[in-house]
C-alpha cells in the first residue's frame, strides 16, 4: 500500500520528494538498503566488546562535557547550547546511552541518562550504506518528523505517513511504530528539509537516512533508537536557537 502523506504543515522540500523515494528510504531504515531488509530472517548477534563506562549524568556543571576528547570537542561548534550525548558500550556494540547535556553560564548541566540502541554491528568512522554500524561524529539536529502529529518540538516537523516501519527487526521485534517520532541526524543529508528528503551530498554509497526514533527494542541498522517517553521529552527540550548537535560513538571513540 503506498505511503500517502498527511497535510499537516506542508514544506516545500517535502513535496519535491517523490513519494516511491520516500517509502524506500524508510523501508531502508537507517540507511540499510531495502533488499537487505526481511531477507533470509534476522542476522546473528555480534560478540560486544567489554562495556566501558558511561559518562556519569552528574547533577554538578562542569566546563567541558564530561567523556569527550580534544578532538571530539573541537568538532562541536562554538555557537552550539545543547548537545545530545549518545555513547556506545563498545565499538560492536548495539547499546548505549544518551544524555542531554545544555550549556549554562555554570556549564554544561545533564538531564536524565536514558537507555538506547544503535546499530547492530556497532559503530564506525566512516559509514557505508548496509554496513549496519552508527557513524561516529558530531553532528547537527535541525529537522523532525513522524507518522504521529507534532508532540510539541521547536524544530520544524513534517507529518507524513510515508513515516511507516514495517516488518520485523533483527531480534524477531516489530517495526511498527518505530518511526511515530523521529528526528533526523543531519549525517550525509541536506539540514532545514523534512527527514524524507533524499538527498545525499557525499554520495548514496555513504548511507543516510540516520534518525534519533522510537526505539523497538532491539539493534538498528544505523540510527539512535530511544524509548518513546524519553524521545518525545527530547524533542520538546530541542530548541533551534541553542544549535543542538548530537555526538555518537562508541566511549573511545569519544575520548579521542
Amino acid at each position: 500500500m503506498p505511503a500517502v502523506p498527511l497535510p499537516l504543515r506542508p514544506r516545500a522540500a517535502l513535496r519535491a520528494v517523490p513519494s516511491l523515494l520516500a517509502v524506500c528510504l524508510l523501508l531502508a531504515g537507517c540507511g540499510a538498503p531495502a533488499e537487505k531488509l526481511g531477507a533470509g530472517g534476522p542476522p546473528g548477534r555480534h560478540g560486544e566488546a567489554t562495556p566501558a563506562p558511561a559518562p556519569t549524568a552528574s547533577r554538578t556543571a562542569p566546563e567541558r562535557l564530561p567523556g569527550l576528547g580534544a578532538g571530539t570537542l573541537a568538532a562541536i561548534p562554538p555557537r552550539t547550547r545543547q548537545a545530545v550525548v549518545v555513547t556506545g558500550r563498545g565499538r560492536n556494540s548495539s547499546r548505549s546511552t544518551a544524555v542531554l547535556y545544555e550549556r549554562t553560564k555554570a556549564g554544561w548541566r545533564a538531564g536524565p541518562t536514558m537507555p538506547a540502541h544503535n546499530a547492530l554491528k556497532g559503530w564506525t568512522d566512516h559509514h557505508r550504506a548496509g554496513d549496519l554500524r552508527s557513524p561516529i561524529g558530531v553532528f547537527t539536529l535541525t529537522d523532525a518528523g513522524g507518522l504521529l502529529p507534532d508532540p510539541g518540538t521547536r524544530l520544524p516537523y513534517d507529518r507524513s505517513g510515508a513515516f511507516t516501519s514495517p516488518g520485523t527487526g533483527f531480534e524477531g521485534e516489530p517495526l511498527a511504530g518505530s518511526f511515530d517520532y523521529v528526528v533526523a541526524v543531519d549525517y550525509n543529508r541536506r539540514p532545514g528539509t523534512t527527514p524524507l528528503d533524499w538527498t545525499r551530498p557525499m554520495g548514496a554509497a555513504r548511507g543516510g537516512g540516520i534518525w534519533l526514533h522510537v526505539d523497538h527494542g532491539g539493534p538498528t541498522h544505523g540510527c539512535v533508537g530511544l524509548r518513546e517517553d524519553d524521545l518525545v521529552k527530547l524533542m520538546r527540550a530541542l530548541d533551534p536557537a541553542l544549535h543542538p548537535v548530537v555526538v555518537m560513538g562508541d566511549a573511545a571513540s569519544l575520548g579521542r
